[in-house]
């Protein structure tokens, strides 16, 4: 399924560069702050809340909001960032961030799938505060290139592995966000132990470590904080909850004084 999405992704980049050069997009970039890494320095805890509508394992999971709806749910409930899905197999668009930019007051990570220097420039003039590289999918050389062209452009890195080997690459470059995501890449089970598992090889040196996938309840998130992960990056496991919004306030672990004030805000 990983290297279905990756070809049609190729395919739709490569497009993308026929209808919108590159030279054309420059134009409407605007350096970015960091904001990104910001918002998660400057919490104990951080929970991103992703506007995902569908998967292509389980199909649609949220046919009840649109994507800016739910940014503005996760942003009134404590959601410290947002991650928007830009890929079509994922029934997102990359002006999906504008529209969340132009609703909500918080920085939004590109979730795509980054196999090309367009693209990180095509996030960014679309608002992207953040981009999501896949160590699983580049090369050494790609991912250390990468990293420092979004540096250039203002724009956080969040780099994302699934093994050992993996954290061990990411770490010798200069990213800052690593996330560990707790899916399993071949059968697409997940499982949060995934996260402990690695932490034990994890350097932090400045770096900020976040957890994605499969974290579903107040104990999966206070045990990653406990464990000394400064946040988790969650999509599904909002989404598909009865009460959204009472799920973001338990993931982002607000206390009572603070769902009012959130409440109230």
């Amino acid at each position: 399924m990983l290297n279905s999405i990756v070809d049609q992704t190729r395919q739709a980049v490569a497009l993308a560069k026929q209808n919108k050069p590159l030279a054309v997009i420059e134009q409407d970039i605007v350096t970015g702050n960091y904001a990104f890494s910001e918002a998660v320095k400057q919490r104990d805890w951080t929970l991103i809340a992703e506007c995902k509508l569908a998967s292509p394992a389980k199909g649609t999971l949220c046919g009840g909001y649109s994507v800016p709806e739910l940014a503005r749910m996760f942003a009134a409930h404590g959601a410290a960032a947002l991650s928007v899905h830009t890929n079509a197999a994922f029934r997102g668009s990359i002006d999906d961030i504008a529209r969340v930019k132009q609703m909500v007051d918080l920085p939004v990570l590109c979730k795509e799938f980054i196999l090309d220097e367009y693209q990180l420039y095509a996030a960014r003039a679309a608002g992207a505060d953040a981009v999501l590289l896949i160590a699983a999918i580049l090369t050494a050389d790609e991912l250390g290139r990468f990293i420092g062209v979004a540096a250039d452009l203002g724009m956080d890195a969040l780099v994302e592995v699934h093994t050992l080997p993996e954290l061990q690459q990411v770490q010798q470059t200069t990213a800052k966000l690593i996330g560990v995501n707790n899916r399993n890449l071949e059968t697409f089970a997940t499982s949060i132990e995934q996260t402990f598992a690695l932490l034990p090889y994890y350097e932090p040196g400045g770096r900020l470590l976040i957890s994605e996938s499969g974290i579903t309840t107040s104990q999966d998130a206070l045990r990653l904080k406990q464990a000394g992960v400064n946040g988790i990056l969650v999509g599904e496991g909002l989404v598909t909850a009865g009460d959204i919004a009472a799920k973001t306030r338990e993931l982002a672990l607000l206390s009572a004084k603070e769902e009012g004030r959130d409440n109230n805000a």
